[in-house]
């Protein structure tokens, strides 16, 4: 009885030792070979994991460009200067705007400023708040202050001022596009990281109708076509934008402005500075 034991145990010994030695030998030869261009285009990426290329993250994205064939261009965070490493690792060229273009909130409409319809106080998302009558705000086309782009934000570049404003730090931007995909009414919007001005307003209401509901709301005066012809300002659909391209004086058109909706992108900097020394002040004491 302890010989057939004893067998038996050697024998499922041996049998596992075989199958195993089988399926390393196996695993070796059926190996598929990782193309090493993967871990190096991997390796110039941020390492942001944003996903605004499209993919799961760098090292999807890197196996995709050299397995799939994928544009080089795909990697907002990186800009130019990684799109030309990767085409380098590739063996091919690629022509990349070097201008980075940053996320900007276009509205300043505070409980200060603007009309609310009503007070909402449901869940603290500005796509939940647009379910409801298209946000608590007349202006149908504002900020809704829910902060689902605060929430979004891989690197923590968006915040909130004592009134509730949001501001992008533009040098913390990595230009992942993921605040402006989540936005429902389209208020945050691309400018050149070196803009000096924006409009801060995004209501393509008529003048007399955005007067009533927001005092710092573009009213398509075009005063700021007047007085700074060469400042890049264009009224259409009447509201207000700056076509960057143009690198006229644009002091004359922000001082003449009615609304003052034409703010500096210094003052978006200065607020969001503030806001996080509150929040240091507020930790250490």
């Amino acid at each position: 009885m302890l010989l057939k034991i004893v067998f038996s145990f050697l024998s499922v010994t041996l049998l596992g030792g075989l199958l195993g030695v089988g399926l390393a030998v196996a695993a070796k030869l059926l190996a598929v070979k990782k193309d090493e261009r993967i871990g190096e285009v991997e390796s110039i990426l941020p390492g942001a994991n944003c996903g605004a290329c499209g993919y799961p993250g760098c090292s999807g994205y890197a196996e995709a460009v050299v397995n799939e064939g994928a544009s080089l261009t795909l990697c907002s965070p990186g800009g130019a200067e990684v799109a030309e490493k990767i085409a380098k690792i590739m063996g091919q060229s690629v022509e990349v705007s070097a201008t980075k273009m940053v996320a900007q909130v276009h509205c300043r409409g505070t409980r200060d400023t603007s009309k609310y319809a009503f007070d909402y106080n449901g869940l603290a998302d500005c796509n939940a708040m647009m379910i409801l009558y298209g946000g608590d705000k007349e202006c149908k086309y504002g900020c809704l202050q829910g902060g689902s782009c605060i929430a979004v934000c891989p690197v923590d570049a968006i915040g909130r001022d004592e009134k509730n404003r949001i501001w992008v730090d533009k040098d913390r931007c990595i230009s992942c596009g993921k605040c402006i995909d989540v936005c429902p009414t389209n208020v945050m919007k691309w400018v050149p990281y070196d803009a000096d001005y924006i409009v801060a307003c995004n209501s393509k209401d008529k003048g007399a109708k955005t007067r009533k509901y927001c005092t710092v709301g573009c009213i398509a005066c075009k005063i700021c076509e007047k007085k700074s012809g060469d400042g890049g300002f264009i009224v259409e659909d009447f509201l207000a934008h700056i076509e960057y391209d143009m690198k006229g004086d644009r002091t004359a058109a922000v001082e003449s402005c009615p609304a003052k909706c034409i703010i500096s992108t210094k003052t978006a900097k200065a607020e969001i500075d503030e806001v996080k020394e509150t929040v240091k002040v507020n930790d250490e004491s």
